[in-house]
């Protein structure tokens, strides 16, 4: 695309105006600047809520993904890109889940998680070849993140996972983009004009890491990952999340803090097994196989051994 040809491109997405509710925010003292700043993110939790049935779909798919074994795979360039490794990297010990379930893809590679490689993100066929090297599947979900929703890394990606016959689903902060006319499904927020024109880690980037946010945890709940409102399979991987664990096998039996860190012990810092085990008064490998037989769901394996 020619220079003149991208910014007329720019002048027609929502994301790239002018906002005429800052146009004097450099002559503004410090903490009007911020209050400029509070009063546009304020918009950002209600531009979600318009495309909440749109998540909810995208949820149903990443479940149905996770439930053959698939993946969710996110793929972006610039803040987008950092957004969904971030989402990605948090699951593993969030969740107790695989590494490789969730994965982060952004253009430039690693390097580009910690300083701007930005040109990284005009070729469609990295896009494609990022997937292609992590041999997507049919049954992986691809979410193609991009403000705009031109990003040309991006584009490619979601056109070779539709080859592949994979779930597409697009994320951005435009009305009616490129990448939201490929995809399955289109989540779009439109929180309109930056407060500095262009910025878009700034609202744009808060939508997104809201919706990723919710693509995942809503997606861990609903396949068995809490229990009530606790994140019963977290990873004791430090002594803060030790002592979270100890914690909520309190929380959920009222036992004593030595009785939790023994429970623990007998299951292997499982929490949701320390849990069940604590409940129920069964054996480590019996709350096992109770848990398996519940699909991991805590919730149902207490009360199927309850009742």
């Amino acid at each position: 695309m020619t220079e003149q040809g991208l910014m007329s491109e720019l002048d027609r997405l929502v994301s790239e105006g002018r906002n005429p509710r800052t146009v004097d925010i450099d002559l503004l003292p410090t903490l009007d600047v911020l209050r400029k700043i509070n009063d546009e993110d304020r918009v950002v939790p209600s531009a979600v809520e318009k495309v909440l049935p749109e998540i909810a779909a995208a949820v149903d798919r990443i479940v149905l993904a996770f439930q053959k074994g698939a993946r969710l795979i996110y793929i972006g360039a610039g803040t987008s890109g950092r957004l969904g490794v971030l989402d990605a990297s948090e699951c593993p010990p969030t969740f107790r889940v695989p590494e490789g379930m969730v994965v982060g893809l952004i253009a430039g590679g690693s390097d580009a998680l910690v300083r701007s490689i930005e040109g990284a993100e005009d070729d469609p066929k990295m896009g494609a070849q990022a997937l292609r090297e992590i041999e997507l599947a049919p049954d992986d979900v691809v979410v193609g993140i991009a403000v705009s929703g031109r990003t040309p890394y991006v584009i490619g990606g979601l056109n070779y996972a539709k080859q592949m016959g994979a779930t597409t689903v697009a994320l951005s902060c435009n009305p009616a983009s490129t990448i939201a006319g490929i995809a399955d499904i289109a989540i779009s927020p439109v929180v309109g004009p930056e407060v500095l024109t262009g910025s878009t880690r700034l609202k744009s980037g808060t939508a997104q890491k809201l919706v990723l946010n919710m693509l995942t945890t809503a997606s861990m709940i609903r396949i068995g990952k809490s229990f009530q409102n606790l994140m019963v399979d977290l990873n004791p991987s430090n002594k803060k999340l030790v002592a979270r664990a100890i914690r909520m096998v309190m929380q959920t039996t009222g036992c004593t803090a030595p009785q939790a860190r023994h429970a623990l012990d007998q299951t292997g810092n499982d929490v949701k097994l320390a849990i069940l085990v604590t409940i129920t008064g069964m054996g480590v490998e019996e709350a096992r196989a109770a848990l398996g037989k519940a699909g991991g769901f805590l919730r149902k394996a207490i009360t199927d051994m309850t009742a």
